[in-house]
């Protein structure tokens, strides 16, 4: 009979539940579908061993502190939530965090829980993602990690990270199939009405609401046109056009309302398109860089350099996902 694996979900004041209940869920499901053994036993955890207040008002309770935790670790998350920064400065958590992830065989965290794990310094010189809408904080305040907000989750080494909250349950899936077998993770998403793997990306999301565009600005325009079709002629003078703008002007829109320029923007979300293709499908790098607007192999190399501090086979390499969609199933978008 293969051993029970032990996964310690870690909380503090201020955390979000479903960053918490929707993992614990996956996993349990998980170990009910398994019948020789091999499942999950899930623990919370806080670092004094006290109850928690989440930020929506509910009280958590917890199986014990961090540091006490004497069973053999197989998975520590942390969870996200409001509290989190609060979280991030706590000594004792982070000494905590420290002596359990040196045990454990993999480490990560849920939506913003990645600013615990990056203070605990698990994310130095790794890649990771967090909620779209704290990936600029995260990047700023840890210079030292490569931060896409734009992804469901990410792994780099035994340290994964996951986006919004529901993102935690996409994990705990992955993780699930990487333990067992895509049939088990099937069932258990089957179970809760999950998707196996999420449609899109984060960059549905964040390449558009980043930042508060102000409702009459005419970028509002040119923004959804290059999100709906990266691959299209977004070139600044037929940006401008589009906007009925100077150049000049669209320019300046772009820095006060999206801290970025017109060509970086475009860079961005064709690289975060080609992305999704490298991760889900078998199509070559010649297909994707035609497809994501970017004409050319080279082109793309060079802007995956730029954003991402990584090649595209290489990308492929870290993030390719067993559930690929072939290449001849895939309709140009």
């Amino acid at each position: 009979m293969q051993r029970e694996r032990l996964v310690v979900i870690v909380v503090y004041d201020g955390v979000q539940m479903l960053d918490v209940v929707g993992p614990a869920e996956v996993f349990a499901t998980a170990a009910r579908h398994l019948v020789d053994g091999g499942g999950y036993r899930v623990r919370i955890v806080s670092g004094d061993g006290q109850s928690v207040r989440s930020d929506s008002g509910l009280r958590l309770d917890v199986d014990g502190p961090l540091a006490e935790q004497v069973d053999p670790v197989d998975t520590v998350l942390v969870a996200g939530g409001r509290g989190c920064h609060v979280a991030a400065e706590s000594a004792e958590l982070l000494a905590a965090l420290d002596d359990v992830g040196r045990c454990a065989r993999r480490r990560g965290s849920v939506c913003t829980g990645a600013f615990v794990i990056a203070a605990a310094g698990w994310l130095t010189g790794r890649a990771a993602t967090t909620h779209w809408m704290a990936g600029g904080r995260l990047a700023r305040e840890h210079p030292d990690v490569r931060v896409s907000p734009d992804r469901i989750f990410i792994q780099d080494g035994d340290v994964f990270t996951s986006g919004g909250a529901s993102a935690g349950m996409d994990l705990a899936l992955a993780l699930v199939e990487a333990d067992h077998d895509a049939a088990l993770a099937r069932g258990v998403a089957r179970e809760l009405v999950l998707f196996l793997q999420r449609p899109g990306s984060q960059s549905q999301f964040s390449a558009r609401m980043e930042h508060a565009i102000p409702a009459k600005s005419p970028l509002r325009t040119v923004i959804d046109e290059v999100v709906a079709d990266p691959a299209a002629d977004h070139r600044l003078s037929v940006m401008a056009e589009r906007a009925r703008i100077s150049e000049r002007h669209l320019g300046r829109l772009f820095a006060e309302q999206m801290h970025t320029t017109p060509g970086r923007f475009v860079e961005r979300v064709r690289v975060d398109f080609a992305c999704g293709h490298l991760e889900q499908t078998d199509l070559g790098h010649a297909a994707i860089a035609a497809r994501s607007g970017f004409g050319n192999e080279e082109t793309m190399r060079r802007a995956f350099a730029r954003v991402l501090d990584l090649s595209p086979a290489e990308y492929r390499r870290r993030f390719q996902t067993t559930r690929r969609i072939p290449a001849q199933h895939q309709e140009k978008r």
